[in-house]
């Protein structure tokens, strides 16, 4: 209770670091303050069927749940957040997700990507894509349906996969098509605009940005889901946000350029503000008390036909 109060000074009088690490961890703390609030009436924990390495690094490593039915089903890839410097599939997938979907019939895999300073974002969305093309190469065993691929991401996972929606070369460079992937799920994400973001998005967050997308325009405009958004891109998209001014803005500004490029994107409003609202819409996704929760899954059925 004393980290958390005095976390919330911070950020209400502004003294936050400068430094971007610290500003990161900052943010980090703060969302996990948030998120312990919703863990109580989470289920337990499912372990996963299996883990699978999918390059040479450490991090390149995803865990995968297989559906109950045994049988070919589509699959839900989820890719976490954490300002692209921190997180990890074991403390920002929830458990709300994986015992959801197992559910509802669906196959779901978490992945952990390479973490800026180390890596760059480019090489975080070409994480993903190398996720995406060791459990197609595995569809079969895993039993997976291979045309029934969704990628879901929240906060930095909602900017890495709607950019590896928008943009080809991700999947393109590992031998795989936009065509491949069914839809995209961006949950609660603030930078699918790069530049606007780092013009307009809240102080707190500026040390971050420019740590993961430096000081470049051309590079910040490449790295922006929204302004590569011309056709082609993965061909539906419904993007879930809440009451952020700079979440609103930026979901709403994406759904619209993937229409005008005749891509279908759906945007979903759901409440809750700040920090608070942004772990929560994590955290409780797959929990059918939450109000997010049956709209994705219509979504979904909608999708996949079923």
């Amino acid at each position: 209770m004393q980290i958390r109060t005095a976390l919330m000074i911070a950020l209400m009088l502004g003294s936050v670091p400068a430094h971007a690490q610290e500003a990161g961890r900052l943010r980090e703390l703060l969302l996990q303050s948030r998120a312990d609030r919703f863990s109580a009436n989470a289920p337990p924990a499912i372990p996963a069927t299996e883990t699978i390495a999918y390059g040479q690094d450490p991090e390149q490593v995803l865990d995968f749940w297989r559906a109950r039915d045994g049988k070919s089903a589509p699959l839900i890839i989820f890719v976490h957040g954490g300002g692209w410097q921190h997180g990890s599939k074991d403390n920002a997938t929830g458990t709300w997700k994986p015992t959801h979907y197992l559910a509802a019939g669906y196959n779901f895999a978490s992945i952990n990507y390479r973490l800026v300073p180390r890596a760059r974002v480019e090489d975080q969305a070409h994480d993903v894509a190398l996720a995406v093309k060791a459990l197609l190469d595995r569809a079969k065993s895993l039993g997976i349906n291979p045309a029934q691929v969704v990628l879901m991401g929240h906060s930095a996972g909602a900017h890495l996969v709607a950019l590896v929606g928008t943009d080809p070369q991700y999947l393109t460079s590992v031998g795989l098509r936009l065509d491949q992937i069914s839809g995209v799920v961006p949950i609660d994400g603030a930078a699918f605009d790069v530049p606007r973001q780092m013009r307009e998005g809240p102080p707190l967050m500026q040390p971050i940005y420019e740590t993961a997308f430096g000081t470049e325009a051309r590079r910040q405009i490449a790295l922006s889901p929204t302004l590569q958004a011309a056709a082609p891109n993965v061909r539906k998209f419904f993007i879930p946000h809440v009451q952020r001014p700079d979440g609103i803005a930026q979901s709403e500004a994406l759904a619209s350029a993937l229409r005008a490029a005749g891509t279908a994107a759906e945007t979903l409003s759901v409440p809750g503000t700040g920090l608070q609202g942004h772990a929560e819409i994590n955290r409780r996704m797959g929990d059918p008390s939450y109000e997010a929760t049956p709209a994705v899954d219509a979504w979904l059925k909608r999708l996949f036909g079923r």
